[in-house]
């Protein structure tokens, strides 16, 4: 019973200092990332939040970073799957709905630069531009006193206007 009991603890200590070990590198892979991003270098700053997930997929905050680092690095298609992680863990978290609108609004941008761009490219970007309107208007719904409430109302609005030219064009396109 003794020798049982002795093994027990063991592994139970040894299963708190690994995941002690593990919060520890996380943080670390984290405030390594943060200063990777301070300095633009944001492919390094997405490879060490990559290894911070592998080690912790329970944190929000890294899904949050990672989208944020890849948006910034132009890797918008990382940054929408990001966000969408994260908002699985913490759906209340209001940045998600903002930055995860911005990376659909830059996607959808990049597309759109495009000068021989089809009109099934045209159709996919005006979607992601709806997708972004609908997390913007879900971020004011839930940050009802945001500061920046103006700056976000006139990107819907021009979202909107946006989406209406579009429509005006894709009715004469395909006639």
């Amino acid at each position: 019973m003794k020798k049982a009991l002795l093994i027990a603890s063991v592994l139970f200590i040894a299963v708190i200092s690994t995941a002690c070990i593990n919060n520890i590198a996380v943080q670390e892979l984290n405030n390594k990332a943060a200063e990777y991003m301070q300095k633009g270098d944001y492919e390094s700053a997405i490879n060490r939040l990559q290894a911070s997930i592998d080690l912790d997929s329970t944190m929000y905050e890294t899904y949050y970073n990672l989208g944020i680092a890849a948006t910034n690095a132009k890797k918008y298609d990382m940054a929408i799957e990001a966000f969408e992680d994260g908002m699985k863990i913490n759906p209340d978290y209001t940045g998600f709905y903002y930055s995860l609108a911005i990376a659909q609004s830059e996607k959808a941008d990049e597309i759109l630069e495009n000068e021989d761009i089809s009109f099934e490219d045209r159709k996919s970007a005006v979607k992601t531009k709806q997708e972004a309107m609908s997390n913007l208007k879900k971020y004011l719904n839930i940050e009802q006193n945001a500061e920046d409430a103006d700056e976000i109302k006139e990107l819907i609005s021009e979202i909107e206007t946006f989406i209406n030219e579009s429509a005006k064009f894709d009715i004469n396109t395909t006639k």
